[in-house]
């Protein structure tokens, strides 16, 4: 499926969560949930480094925050827009959660490409199509999408 219009809008948005998760002084990853009619409910950062926590992937600190203000039956109608594919933790958590779409931008092998084997994001090579497609429910994944954009963030970060 192409990327539509306001698929390109939320990504970047995303794309912005996640700049600012780098400036914050965490890993350079972000995400939002966004509801059927367009609005932005929640976002989030990645917060391993601040808050010392090998768990706080922006994907799955937003399935977190989601769980507890949305019922299943509202979160299977919105769309999580991410700045980078969702590792094997996070496809776990966005498929627990009730998530039927799911879009984004920078793809594992470019990611991976960008950073080589840092010791503070170990690398589990599995796409999340691959996670998502083993689940009972049928989850849509568009991605990856707007890779040079979302790869700037990580210029730099890694090193």
């Amino acid at each position: 499926m192409d990327l539509s219009f306001a698929d390109e809008k939320f990504l970047r948005a995303a794309i912005e969560v996640a700049l600012r998760s780098r400036e914050n002084g965490n890993h350079p990853f972000g995400a939002i949930l966004v509801d059927g009619e367009g609005n932005i409910l929640l976002e989030a950062e990645n917060t391993v480094v601040t808050e010392s926590d090998c768990t706080g992937h922006a994907e799955t600190n937003l399935m977190r925050k989601a769980s507890k203000e949305f019922s299943k039956e509202q979160i299977m109608g919105y769309t999580f827009y991410t700045s980078a594919e969702p590792c094997p933790m996070c496809s776990g958590a966005i498929f627990w959660g009730g998530v039927r779409r799911v879009v984004f931008a920078l793809g594992i092998e470019k990611l991976y490409e960008i950073i080589g084997n840092h010791p503070e994001n170990p690398s589990l090579h599995v796409h999340c199509r691959e996670i998502l497609a083993q689940g009972a429910a049928r989850i849509e994944v568009i991605g990856p999408a707007l890779e040079e954009e979302a790869g700037k963030i990580h210029v730099g970060f890694w090193v």
